[in-house]
């Protein structure tokens, strides 16, 4: 499959000339399934992670690219799906279920698109439901803006989230919105420690 000879032929060579720096890279390794977000800066985002992660990460894209017969071949043979960003795509958050319950990981940006400022955008919902919904621990990861701009991509991995521990005993209606705010924060820490270590 396309992505497991990308990861494991390409991507030893590609590291030979891009070394990414990776604090807290541990965590990358979490056993079962998982579900790691990330901030979004760059269409090379998904590459760079998972030529980092011990892990196969499986990844939403978004459904405009899939539309052609060359895009969805080779996107599908990345192990991505698509999902439709205007709508609460039912069909993707199965898909994404059904990996996480056979303990694989599965990736999102929860931004929900690529920063034009290279801050870190409100978040969107998706990732905390799925955490609550699966039990699955999120693994919060910060992409640098400099990182296409130096052999060295800089990233920060912080600690397993879990969800439905963090969000006991508060109002079912309120649990989605204050996981994602748990994430927004874990992000900005692992931001401020990269930054805090250059």
């Amino acid at each position: 499959m396309l992505y497991y000879f990308a990861k494991y032929v390409l991507g030893y060579v590609a590291l030979l000339f891009w070394r990414p720096k990776v604090m807290g890279r541990e965590g990358l390794g979490i056993k079962g399934p998982a579900i790691f977000i990330a901030n979004h800066i760059s269409m090379w985002d998904p590459v760079l992670l998972a030529l980092v992660s011990p892990r196969i990460i499986h990844f939403m894209a978004k459904k405009e690219i899939f539309k052609r017969t060359v895009g969805r071949c080779f996107f599908n043979a990345l192990l991505a799906f698509p999902i439709n960003r205007k709508t609460a795509d039912l069909a993707s958050l199965r898909n994404a279920m059904t990996l996480l319950k056979q303990g694989k990981v599965f990736g999102v940006f929860p931004e929900g698109k690529r920063s034009i400022t290279y801050e870190l955008d409100e978040l969107e919902n998706g990732a905390a439901f799925m955490a609550l919904r699966s039990g699955a621990p999120v693994v919060p990861i910060y992409i640098h803006p400099s990182s296409y701009l130096t052999p060295h991509p800089k990233i920060c991995v912080g600690t397993p989230i879990y969800g439905a521990e963090l969000v006991a005993g508060l109002p079912h209606a309120e649990k989605i919105k204050a996981l994602t705010a748990a994430f927004e924060a874990a992000l900005l820490e692992n931001k401020a420690k990269l930054e805090a270590a250059l």
